[in-house]
């Protein structure tokens, strides 16, 4: 096996370790698209580890961030991000220690788009960090929830233009990552507020949260719509379907939705879209 497709390989291996939410949908995709989102996925998550890191200061993470969004939007060099992070491998998850190698494995003539995309994640994340997620208005809510997802849609959406020429709305791709954010926020709201965190807005209460997730998943059905490619369609409805019923199992009072409940969901779509 080349060096290369054993790092592909490794990376759906990682992809099962830090997210089951885009594991289950990837594999609906053609092989060289299913290796790429995973590889483009798994940048985003490098340096989300960052950003979500519990034990790291503040100002580390955002001196880590800004020199990663840095090097990701000039000439991404292994050697130089090993220096980086050097310091810090010690408390680093291994998602995050190889960066270079998720990079590394993306086709060449799409690789530009996704370090492009991380690198403005990056440099948002480290606004943030500054601003110590301190959220006081929509806008500001509107702002964050860009940075940490709706980044994902619109890299996303690149990824299905390049495959096979997919055109997709641009906002309707930001509010796909926004609403499955918003879902997560919903699920880690007392956990947040337990260690101090609040991603509400001044004069908010969870009701809020629950129309601002609402109204973004609308907005999401309205962007797999336009998707024909059955294969990329299916990617898109499994983690927006899983959402919309977390969404309706938070609101009547449980945690989350059950293992047997999301592979009910995933065997109803595979059968209203009649793909394997």
């Amino acid at each position: 096996m080349s060096k290369v497709a054993n790092l592909q390989k490794e990376s759906m291996v990682m992809l099962k370790e830090t997210s089951r939410t885009f594991f289950i949908p990837i594999n609906f995709l053609e092989p060289t698209l299913k290796k790429t989102v995973a590889s483009a996925y798994l940048c985003m998550r490098a340096i989300d580890e960052i950003e979500d890191h519990p034990e790291m200061d503040d100002d580390i993470k955002r001196h880590l961030l800004l020199a990663i969004s840095e090097m990701l939007h000039t000439e991404f060099d292994r050697d130089r991000y090993q220096e980086l992070i050097r310091p810090y491998v010690h408390i680093l998850p291994p998602v995050t220690q190889r960066l270079a190698d998720w990079i590394s494995v993306c086709p060449e003539e799409i690789v530009g788009k996704i370090n492009e995309s991380t690198a403005i994640m990056a440099g948002g994340m480290a606004k943030w960090v500054e601003k110590k997620w301190v959220i006081t208005t929509k806008e500001e809510l509107d702002d964050y929830t860009y940075y940490v997802a709706g980044l994902v849609g619109t890299m996303l959406s690149d990824l299905w233009k390049w495959h096979d020429g997919t055109e997709t709305d641009p906002d309707l791709a930001i509010a796909f990552g926004r609403g499955l954010q918003a879902v997560n926020m919903l699920r880690n709201y007392d956990e947040d507020l337990e260690r101090g965190v609040t991603f509400v807005p001044d004069g908010w209460n969870r009701d809020d949260m629950f129309n601002y997730a609402n109204d973004n998943l609308a907005q999401a059905d309205l962007y797999v719509k336009s998707i024909k490619n059955k294969r990329i369609l299916m990617f898109c409805k499994v983690p927006l379907a899983l959402a919309h019923s977390t969404l309706k199992a938070l609101k009547s009072g449980k945690e989350k939705i059950t293992r047997k409940e999301v592979e009910g969901i995933v065997e109803q779509l595979k059968q209203e879209e009649k793909i394997d």
